[in-house]
């Protein structure tokens, strides 16, 4: 069985992610989604559990489509499931530079781990999980940048972050 993983912290899922997703489970036999805590990243919007909760919602129609949380090293998380390939995908040259300097690090971890890299599709090039946010928050349509079966769930999760984050 061929074996890859997508990954991200997907804070939200967007189309664009689901497109890659998408994209690669049908070139592989099982695909780990592996959602990803970045410490990195400020501002986020969802919890780890939200944001799996989300992802499962999202791929819940794909039989070939997993997801789980991870804390760890992406390559541990590959070889955990005897995944042969990392699959990300690239919007622009921005996103090429810093997924090759990943792939060059996973390749270090684990050398047998591949790292494939899909350009995003043209409808979703200009998408980004922070300008997404940016929608939720100012309360904008989101049908354009979420699979539909999230939509209720981001709203449901961000009204009460709302409320949590006034105090009420």
């Amino acid at each position: 069985m061929r074996t890859a993983i997508c990954s991200g912290s997907f804070d939200p899922v967007t189309l664009g992610h689901l497109d890659i997703i998408r994209r690669a489970a049908a070139c592989f036999d099982e695909i780990w989604v592996c959602v990803s805590p970045n410490a990195e990243k400020k501002n986020q919007m969802f919890t780890p559990e939200q944001k799996l909760r989300l992802v499962r919602a999202a791929v819940a129609g794909m039989p070939n489509v997993r997801a789980e949380l991870w804390p760890g090293l992406l390559a541990d998380f590959a070889a955990l499931h005897g995944a042969e390939a990392i699959v990300r995908g690239v919007r622009n040259v921005t996103d090429f530079d810093v997924e090759y300097q990943m792939a060059l690090i996973n390749r270090g971890v684990r050398p047998e781990l591949e790292t494939m890299l899909l350009p995003a599709s043209p409808a979703y090039q200009h998408f980004s999980s922070s300008m997404v946010r940016e929608m939720i928050r100012y309360r904008q349509p989101l049908e354009q940048y979420l699979p539909a079966p999230i939509i209720p769930l981001v709203l449901e999760m961000a009204r009460k972050k709302g409320e949590e984050d006034h105090g009420q």
